[in-house]
């Protein structure tokens, strides 16, 4: 795939002149291997035209940003884009021990399940799945259940309980479900894969934030993902990666993959001993720190 396609040309021919086309309104069904059991490529997820947006993170390339001496920069910009609430990190960086000694560095957005625990449960409709394959919330019709928080089985929900820690310039936004901004209190919020930027023909905070350029955005329907500097067969990456997909046995069918790795690209080892850094907020006070009670993998920062 020649790399002169840059990440804007590439998204926008995806798009077309017309903007997200609209899928076929049934379960989009995604492939649960790279290639199928004859070993031929994976076919469409979506029906006709439509987009079928999707993730891949390579972790050989992901260190968690220490070796650059700084917080997750995915992170990082994900808050700061999104004005994401003091505590709250919609993409998660965690550090994962690893079963021979060592330990591997795994961001972990929303994973925009196809079978979406959280989409089944909510009681008012406020969570739900997008044409395109995007979960979002719709802080408006949240009523705070936090049934959605309870169903999912990655931990990748935030409630706010008091009045949320953003910044003053926040609150002159226009409220969105695709941007969230501003926060509401007694809602549940999460990552949202950036779709306002996708249609712009951008790609997300996080994305472009990674100085490693370890995230691809995707998309299954054009079998083609990008990091911002290349451009991949998605179906090729993911069965020449060995990719995975977490807690795939429970059937949720996630939409983000990851490829195993602990930064060996940037000369990581498994037992590298230098420091995480926490994420950081330009604004807020003393707010809360939002903490998993138990996280689901690895060790506790």
């Amino acid at each position: 795939m020649s790399k002169q396609l840059n990440r804007r040309d590439f998204i926008k021919k995806s798009l077309g002149a017309a903007g997200l086309v609209t899928l076929v309104a049934s379960p989009l069904a995604l492939f649960s291997r790279a290639r199928a059991s004859d070993g031929s490529p994976p076919e469409a997820t979506a029906r006709g035209t439509g987009r079928a947006w999707s993730m891949v993170i390579d972790l050989k390339k992901c260190e968690g940003c220490v070796t650059i001496d700084s917080p997750p920069q995915c992170t990082q910009a994900c808050i700061a884009g999104h004005y994401v609430p003091k505590g709250q990190e919609w993409i998660q960086v965690f550090e994962v021990d690893m079963p021979g000694g060592g330990s591997y560095f795994m961001p972990t957005p929303c994973f925009h399940c196809e079978a979406a625990p959280c989409v089944n449960v909510c009681p008012v409709a406020a969570t739900y799945h997008t044409d395109e394959g995007i979960v979002l919330i719709d802080q408006m019709r949240c009523i705070g259940c936090r049934f959605c928080m309870a169903a999912c089985p990655y931990q990748r929900r935030f409630f706010n309980w008091g009045e949320p820690d953003i910044p003053p310039e926040a609150l002159f936004a226009v409220y969105s479900p695709e941007t969230q901004v501003p926060a509401i209190k007694g809602t549940v919020m999460k990552c949202d894969f950036c779709p306002d930027m996708l249609r712009k023909g951008s790609l997300p905070y996080c994305v472009t934030g990674c100085p490693m350029k370890a995230l691809y955005m995707g998309d299954l329907t054009e079998d083609k993902a990008t990091n911002g500097v290349d451009v991949v067969r998605l179906s090729t990456f993911l069965d020449q990666g060995n990719a995975y997909r977490y807690k795939e046995d429970l059937g949720t069918q996630p939409r983000v993959w990851f490829l195993p790795g602990h930064g060996q690209d940037f000369g990581r080892l498994p037992d590298d001993k230098r420091p995480f850094q926490p994420p950081q907020w330009a604004w807020g006070g003393d707010g809360y720190d939002y903490k998993l009670d138990v996280f689901p993998w690895g060790k506790d920062k």
